[in-house]
């Protein structure tokens, strides 16, 4: 297919019920011990009125290096999912240092052909930005199945188990905006300000690294978007040397926006005493340009992940700490063949 140009949005069609979702290892490999935790997603999965299917390379025992397998046989069956029909949304089982080797790999043709709901977050973030900016799909920076709908929702109150459950199948099955996401009083206002526009991000990690690849997104792609990331591991310097990236690259020039989810285990970031601060990092780093952040939302690898469509536009009122949803993130069913 012909990439050159900024392909228009791009919705999946929307999940009905009874429709079939699958699970697959699109990074990393399935251990023995999550296994429970693989269970519990399929579940989950199930209460909100969908069918759950595991792909072929789901399964203990499969792997190659850090991996579930080659990164070609991955691509391999990524392409299989994107071309059934009968899989109407993809969701990673984990994440993990795979997505890199199998980019050239991915049929873009069958996204367009049948564009359908991929959802994960760390590694898989990287899928999100490469497929919106070949084409133009919108990406579900959500929960993946085993650590998040199996593992952290499960340690979650059933009260907040309900609203996520309620929230994810409103996302998938609805054509409706969502509106405005749960604020929570980790919600923190870094810098003041309200604005309107794309919503682009993911691991950090993951968007400062593409941008050196053939498959960087083109910098009109962040003008007036807001940025959304978050981070696990490594040290605090690395996080303050990824928006320096982002910052030498001109992105940072061009966003209206930024919200940071909740970092996870960062290296000098942990503790009350802990100095600098993740706030005190992004406005370095900022330093006098006018763009509003709001700080300690819920997503990424720290715990049940709010969902954050990659591409549709948002309001973010950091002031008012509130970040809301105004178009659907997916399309009617009867936009298109089936």
């Amino acid at each position: 297919m012909t990439t050159s140009g900024s392909p228009g949005l791009l919705r999946p069609r929307a999940l009905a019920p009874g429709d079939l979702v699958v699970i697959a290892s699109l990074s990393g490999p399935l251990h023995a011990r999550y296994e429970p935790d693989l269970r519990e997603a399929e579940a989950v999965l199930e209460r909100m009125g969908f069918r759950v299917r595991r792909a072929p390379l789901l399964q203990v025992g499969l792997q190659h290096w850090w991996s579930a397998a080659t990164p070609t046989r991955i691509a391999e069956e990524f392409n299989a999912l994107l071309r059934d029909r009968e899989v109407r949304a993809i969701i990673a089982h984990d994440g993990g240092q795979t997505v890199f080797g199998y980019l050239d790999l991915i049929d873009c043709d069958a996204v367009v052909t049948d564009p359908k709901p991929i959802l994960g977050y760390s590694d898989i973030s990287l899928l999100h930005l490469v497929l919106h900016q070949r084409t133009g799909l919108v990406g579900f920076h959500a929960d993946l199945a085993t650590p998040g709908l199996g593992g952290a929702w499960r340690r979650s109150s059933p009260a907040r188990r309900g609203d996520l459950e309620d929230l994810y199948r409103r996302l998938l099955t609805g054509t409706e905006a969502i509106g405005a996401l749960p604020a929570t009083s980790s919600w923190e206002c870094w810098r003041p300000g309200r604005v309107e526009g794309p919503l682009i991000g993911g691991v950090i990690n993951r968007i400062a690294l593409v941008q050196a690849t053939r498959y960087a997104l083109p910098l009109e792609r962040f003008s007036g978007a807001v940025l959304f990331w978050e981070e696990m591991g490594g040290l605090a310097s690395y996080v303050w040397s990824y928006l320096h990236v982002l910052r030498h690259a001109g992105v940072l020039d061009r966003i209206g926006g930024m919200v940071v989810g909740v970092p996870h285990a960062i290296e000098g970031l942990d503790g009350p005493d802990a100095s600098p601060s993740l706030r005190e990092i992004v406005l370095d780093v900022l330093g006098e340009r006018d763009v509003p952040v709001l700080g300690g939302v819920e997503f990424g690898h720290a715990g049940p992940n709010l969902p954050m469509p990659v591409g549709i536009r948002v309001a973010l009122d950091a002031g008012g700490r509130a970040l809301s949803l105004l178009e659907p993130a997916v399309a009617p069913r009867s936009h298109g063949p089936v």
